[in-house]
């Protein structure tokens, strides 16, 4: 690939010291999200040392360290004024609905990801945030993405005191959403997957309670039965497109791709959770169709929240958290693989081998 220059006064390249893998990333890997171009650079978690800007950049000086929330956005339409970061209403001329990410096919607005040497950084006065000195490099890669989605997921779910909150996925966005239910009040926390291994971390990570889903005879009666015949106050879908649990979803919408992904998580959550409860999505879909019992949300009085989470505006709060000793988001990483391997890196962390959580690419400039 070539190296990145700056295109616009407000640019910066930023040499890349931390890149991660998200689950993410995966749906790329798979094909099922639109638009995914030959020649793209993958990865939207990580953080850097600025090495050059351009005339208009303010905030940011050659030499500072940062890190890179995963959202691209202008800082002053509409939607950013609400804090709305990843609806950003003027980086992204390839659709009306999601804002710019980075290495995210086309449909994000094309940009190049962070999972190379070098990376442009757009709108550089206004995404990056340095990294202050007491977070380690290793925390503050995970702020860019895994942490802040998981607590947006959970933060959506509207969590009241004492509250049952069940999230589906034990990777790290379910892990974080887990931790956060707590931080938020819950009472009681449920997580749902099939790996044994990711159960047995996310117990350890966020002490829950856990249910593998292959166990399981039908996951709403299951749950309902655990919650006092009610059902969950919060469910919260942490897996999306490639979900498994049910072969007519995996069909339709991984295999033949008749839909934007597999909806079992989003079946299991509208019926399992209890009436007048919340339904929090962060799990991605690729647009436009997917197969959800809508009417059974409107007759259960559900409130569905979703969106990609906009990590610029939890970061204060999540690194105080980080500073607090609340959470340590660096214990999910599991593998370092030199950037040059990245083709096994993708490989363990899909196959879910050798116990991977969380995989940080290292960088040469970095060892």
């Amino acid at each position: 690939m070539p190296e990145p220059r700056i295109e616009h006064p407000g640019d910066a390249i930023v040499r890349v010291t931390r890149s991660c893998i998200c689950g993410s990333d995966l749906h790329l890997f798979h094909g099922l999200v639109p638009d995914t171009r030959v020649g793209s650079t993958f990865g939207h978690e990580f953080c850097g040392v600025v090495e050059e800007v351009g005339p208009a950049v303010r905030n940011l000086k050659v030499g500072d360290a940062v890190l890179v929330p995963f959202n691209i956005f202008c800082g002053t339409c509409w939607f950013c004024e609400r804090e709305l970061y990843s609806n950003c209403h003027n980086v992204n001329p390839e659709a009306t609905a999601v804002g710019g990410i980075y290495g995210y096919s086309h449909t994000t607005g094309g940009y190049a990801g962070g999972q190379a040497e070098r990376v442009r950084v757009p709108m550089a006065d206004i995404g990056p945030t340095v990294i202050p000195e007491d977070i380690s490099l290793d925390d503050a890669v995970l702020l860019t993405d895994a942490f802040p989605t998981g607590y947006q997921a959970a933060e959506m779910g509207d969590i009241r005191e004492n509250d049952t909150v069940v999230v589906f996925g034990a990777g790290p966005v379910g892990i974080f959403a887990a931790k956060s239910a707590w931080l938020l009040g819950a009472g009681r926390v449920i997580v749902v997957d099939e790996v044994d291994y990711r159960l047995d971390f996310v117990r350890r990570f966020a002490h829950c309670e856990t249910v593998n889903f292959r166990d399981v005879r039908d996951m709403a009666v299951h749950l309902k039965k655990m919650t006092d015949g009610l059902g969950p106050d919060v469910c919260i879908d942490a897996v999306g497109a490639e979900a498994s649990g049910s072969a007519l979803q995996r069909l339709t919408g991984v295999h033949l791709m008749l839909q934007a992904g597999a909806a079992t998580v989003l079946h299991w959550a509208i019926n399992s959770v209890r009436k007048g409860g919340t339904v929090s999505i962060v799990g991605v879909y690729g647009p436009t169709f997917n197969a959800v019992p809508i009417g059974n949300a409107l007759n259960k009085g559900l409130t569905l929240r979703m969106n990609q989470a906009s990590v610029k505006r939890h970061l204060p709060r999540l690194i105080e958290h980080v500073r607090a000793g609340r959470v340590k988001p660096s214990e999910v990483i599991t593998h370092r693989i030199p950037l040059e391997h990245v083709a096994d890196a993708y490989h363990i962390f899909s196959s879910k081998l050798d116990g991977c959580i969380k995989t940080v690419l290292t960088m040469p400039s970095a060892r």
